[in-house]
Order: structure tokens, then C-alpha cells, then sequence
């Protein structure tokens, strides 16, 4: 520990005691992403332990094609590891079915991307909505769009609102599942510094007021600030963890 509230390397995968264990949501064991073969082989992971606790913030940072965005959509439940284990709160999901698997992103995953995918005809309070059929205990819509600041734009459509404002109704639309996981790709990639901050505090306020564990693929270093843990990726591996011992607000974020 530092004074200064330096960061601290961590294990890639600390030992846990029982108490820990009951906090685990996910934990990936060797997991490895091949796609083609032989000289054309391209190995996206290769052999990557991660062990992510309930309400902990997790960024993910690396370069291009080093295997960020493989583990975000395995993790997610939208790929499947070539070789490795990942199970959710103990249940098996790296030789889970088809229909398994749609479950488990269903009713525990929420997904934010860079682009929106917003139904374009349907309003803000429409799109949230959308989803509320496929899980069985929804937030109420408007507590979703309160949550992301948008009541006011309730009804309005998306080419009516800002980049900003459309990516919180992403947002919204992911976490009236009530998941617990939140998964963001580059969420603030497609938006302006300003109005990045804007979403960056609310994803950090859905992971600090209700407890949602989230994990947050960036370029961008400074955004690791905010985060538990920072997850360093290169060629396919976790190069090494590190723990803020201070995290940093997202207003107070700078790049």
C-alpha cells in the first residue's frame, strides 16, 4: 500500500478464502479463443485467469486485437472459450448449451457498446421497455431512465437527443434487466470529452448506488482512474493487474 494512493500490482488470480468465494460473480481459468487453424490461426486469448467479485468496477485496457473485446463477449456469454473454464456464481457456463447461454445473458448481463442500436421509431421510455418481457423482476422503466438522468426526455425520440443522451438510454435499457454484470465496450468511444464524462458518471453511479458489477473496455488509460482494478491486456494475455488504492471520480477525469 501506498501513501500517495499509488496503484499496486496485484495477482493475476489472488487466493481467496471462503469469505471471497461468496463474493465471486465470474471466474475464468485458462481460457483461450483460437479462431481458424493451422498458419492462419489467429489466438485472441490465450490462457487468461480473471476472477471478478460482486460490485467491484474492472477496466479493461489495451491495444487493438490484444484480446479486450474476445473476453468482454465470453465473459457476456455472446462467445465461447476454445479451451478454459468460466463459471458464473459457480455454474459452469464454458460447456453450457445454446439456450443456457441465452438465459444467462437474458437475466444477468447487461451490454453497453459504443453505438447505441436504437430503435429509431420508438421512443426513449419504447426502447427501455423493450427488454422488460424477457426477464422476470424488470426495474420499472421510468427508474431506469431517472437513474440515467432522462425523464425529461422520456418520450422523445433518438434523433431527437445528443450522442450522450442516446448512449444513456443504452444504458438504461441495459440495467432495467437488473444485472448483475454490466459489460461496456468502449462505451465513450463515439462521444466528445464532456459529454463522455456524462456517461462515464453514470455507469459509475449504477456500479456504486445499486452494486452492479461492472467491467469497462478503453483506450483510454485516464478512464482507469475510476476503476477497482485495472486489467492490462497484450497478445492475448493479462500482462498484470493493478488496484487503485484511490479511485477517481469521473468529474475529475482528464485526457
Amino acid at each position: 500500500m501506498n501513501s500517495k494512493g499509488a496503484v499496486v500490482a496485484l495477482p493475476t488470480v489472488p487466493m481467496m478464502d471462503s469469505t471471497d468465494a461468496a463474493t465471486v460473480v465470474l471466474e475464468a481459468r485458462g481460457l483461450s479463443k483460437t479462431y481458424g487453424s493451422g498458419v492462419t490461426a489467429v489466438h485472441a486469448l490465450r490462457g487468461v485467469d480473471l476472477v471478478v467479485r460482486r460490485s467491484e468496477f474492472i477496466v479493461l485496457l489495451g491495444p487493438s486485437g490484444s484480446g479486450k473485446s474476445t473476453l468482454l463477449n465470453i465473459l457476456g456469454g455472446l462467445d465461447t472459450a476454445t479451451a478454459g473454464t468460466l463459471e458464473f456464481r459457480g455454474t459452469p457456463l464454458h460447456d453450457a448449451a445454446d439456450d443456457k447461454l441465452t438465459q444467462y445473458r437474458r437475466r444477468h448481463v447487461g451490454f453497453v457498446f459504443q453505438f447505441y442500436n436504437l430503435i429509431p421509431s420508438l421512443t426513449v421510455r419504447e426502447n427501455v421497455a423493450l427488454v422488460t418481457d424477457i426477464v422476470d423482476n424488470p426495474m420499472p422503466v421510468d427508474e431506469a431512465i431517472g437513474l440515467v438522468g432522462l425523464m425529461p426526455r422520456a418520450d422523445h425520440f433518438p434523433a431527437q437527443l445528443s450522442g450522450g443522451e442516446q448512449q444513456r438510454v443504452a444504458i438504461a435499457r441495459a440495467i432495467v434487466k437488473r444485472p448483475d454484470v454490466l459489460l461496456c465496450d468502449e462505451p465513450t468511444g463515439a462521444l466528445d470529452y464532456q459529454t463522455g464524462k456524462l456517461v462515464l458518471e453514470v455507469i459509475e453511479r449504477i456500479n456504486r448506488d445499486i452494486g452492479t458489477t461492472v467491467i469497462v473496455i478503453t483506450h483510454n488509460a485516464a478512464i482507469a482512474g475510476m476503476a477497482d482494478r485495472v486489467v492490462q491486456f497484450g497478445d492475448g494475455r493479462i500482462q498484470h493487474i493493478d488496484q487503485n488504492e484511490l479511485k477517481v471520480a469521473p468529474a475529475a477525469l482528464s485526457w
